[in-house]
């Protein structure tokens, strides 16, 4: 059997004439300056997702080159290229829509381009899952470097961090505890410098995610975008790659197990990180095969503590984290649990890691010991039950206690634009105990699955000092949010899911510990309902839309699409 082809030889175009293609590929490589040694090398592929568009990762210009460096050190030829970035506030209709769009690019430029492995370079919310979802289906030996959070600003004496920060002012200004001279201030101190939120919002979940499934050097994932130890992350990464694409692994799929997935359940847990989360490590266990169970996903909780104490649902920030331990101290407080055999990128094992000795003791007061947690269960559950046949997702952490068992009045929007034209009507029929409900925000819907689940307190009842409602939907919510929220509800309002045929003044009950979420409707009545359901927006037509809305998949499997995930 012939050796398969390295570097530049890679996958050469089809001419009928393989040697005129190589002879032309190297021509054309010439014109850019390279040498014959240069083009004998190993090719790193370095696929970067630098935009105009997106803040978190404008110091990636630097880290590249840090890369590049690692690479070339290491006997490789690095060759950035680039892939759409997604933005995370600088898209619309949402960020979720463009993921898989940005996932094929990923898997498709891997996979048709000269390269013998690839640096992953991601951080805003979804181009992490995106370029491992694509990873993952590309097959080739990849090594992830994330951008790493940002610092936290400053306010009349008080440390700010996008979001979370920018929420709770938000809320103030809604109810007139903060006037517009403010929040207008506030605005310029949310976020101060590059990388990403700087709580456990959904950039840093994701990076800690990646990390557990062994995508990333050990010790990377919480490295704040500013520090010198980020850079030194990437040239370290990029050494790592130029030693993959020499001994040719290891792939996605020798790293994304069953076992690792577990793994990052539980890790996902213990941080008390973003509800985000679950979609997208649905999708990336997807592309290999792999579900995620939500029964098994609720045993898990139900034994994982929650270890961080960080905000959205804390005190703490990401740089505290860092310097508290990072994903080394969440692991070793929850080594009991975990699958000692998984493997990373280094061929370091999960049992090998736990046994290394630490640079610096953890710090107890941003991360606990299991005997002292934050809280003794784990942030997220998933529900079942009349509402939500299919499942639905609560971050339990992140609740008002005295919500987790309730039962309330409906209140029902219909859409997005229902509820912009409501939520703040004077008149509107609401108390501090019902329930606000929205339809129409789930996968398939006009709206692309949005962060809309943190509806706000209806002005009127904020101006009297309630803070949270059991608010329910088929929508997300962004990582750095709170509150009493039910999210993901599948089957989804637009496909006729039980969602779409609740109305003002039904009866909805929550029970986070039965773990269920019931209408409280006789079926006969919802039965005479099910044609007057209202029909959506009407379909694209054309282009990606069309593709999204014919393909995407419900939230219980990562809303990737279905030609996708692997069969």
């Amino acid at each position: 059997m012939s050796e398969k082809p390295k570097g530049l030889d890679n996958g050469l175009t089809n001419y009928g004439d393989r040697d005129f293609a190589r002879y032309l590929r190297r021509s054309f490589a010439k014109s850019m300056g390279y040498t014959d040694a240069s083009l004998d090398k190993p090719i790193v592929g370095i696929c970067t997702t630098e935009s105009g568009f997106n803040n978190c990762h404008r110091h990636f210009p630097e880290m590249l080159e840090a890369v590049k460096r690692g690479v070339l050190a290491a006997g490789a030829l690095p060759v950035p290229f680039p892939v759409i970035s997604l933005g995370e506030v600088f898209l619309s209709p949402t960020s979720l829509v463009y993921r898989n769009l940005m996932a094929m690019a990923v898997e498709e430029m891997i996979r048709a381009q000269p390269m013998d492995s690839v640096v992953l370079m991601g951080g805003c919310d979804k181009t992490v899952p995106a370029l491992l979802m694509g990873a993952a289906s590309a097959g080739k030996p990849a090594s992830l470097v994330v951008a790493g959070p940002m610092m936290t600003g400053r306010h009349r004496g008080e440390r700010l961090g996008a979001c979370t920060d920018c929420r709770r002012f938000w809320a103030n200004y809604r109810a007139g505890t903060v006037d517009d001279e403010e929040i207008n201030q506030v605005e310029g101190r949310l976020a101060v410098t590059a990388g990403t939120c700087a709580v456990m919002g959904t950039a840093s979940t994701m990076a800690l995610i990646g990390e557990t499934l062994g995508m990333m050097l050990p010790g990377t994932a919480a490295i704040p975008a500013v520090h010198a130890d980020r850079l030194r992350a990437a040239e370290e990464t990029g050494a790592l790659a130029a030693k993959m694409a020499t001994t040719g692994g290891p792939t996605p799929e020798k790293l994304i197990t069953r076992e690792s997935v577990e793994n990052a359940l539980r890790v996902l847990l213990a941080v008390s990180g973003s509800t985000n989360a679950i979609i997208h490590l649905a999708a990336i266990a997807g592309r290999l095969g792999i579900d995620i169970d939500l029964e098994r996903f609720n045993a898990l909780s139900d034994e994982t503590p929650v270890l961080v104490d960080l905000k959205p649902v804390g005190s703490g920030y990401m740089e505290d984290f860092h310097t508290a331990g990072g994903l080394d101290g969440v692991l070793r407080g929850i080594a009991g649990k975990l699958n000692a055999g998984c493997a990373d990128v280094t061929g370091l094992t999960m049992e090998d890691r736990l046994a290394r000795p630490l640079a610096d003791p953890i710090d107890a007061s941003f991360i606990r010991t299991a005997d002292s947690p934050v809280n003794p269960v784990g942030g997220l559950i998933a529900l079942t039950g009349t509402l939500a046949p299919e499942g639905a997702i609560l971050k339990r952490a992140a609740a008002t206690p005295g919500l987790l068992e309730h039962e309330g009045r409906a209140v029902v929007f219909s859409s997005l634009e229902d509820l912009a034209n409501r939520i703040d009507d004077p008149d509107l029929d609401v108390t501090a105990d019902d329930i606000l409900v929205l339809q129409n925000a789930g996968p398939r819907s006009a709206s692309g699955m949005p962060e809309a689940g943190y509806l706000p307190i209806p002005k009127k009842l904020a101006r009297q000092g309630v803070k949270d409602m059991v608010r329910i939907s088929d929508a997300r919510m962004s990582g750095t949010a709170f509150g009493t929220i039910v999210l993901h509800v599948t089957p989804e309002a637009d496909v006729g899911g039980p969602l779409a045929l609740v109305r003002d003044g039904d009866r909805i009950r929550l029970s986070a510990s039965r773990k269920s979420i019931d209408l409280l409707v006789d079926p006969a009545e919802l039965a005479t309902r099910k044609p007057a359901i209202a029909a959506g927006d009407k379909p694209a037509d054309r282009g990606y839309a069309k593709l999204y809305r014919d393909s995407v998949l419900p939230a219980t499997l990562g809303c990737d699409f279905d030609f996708l995930r692997h069969s």
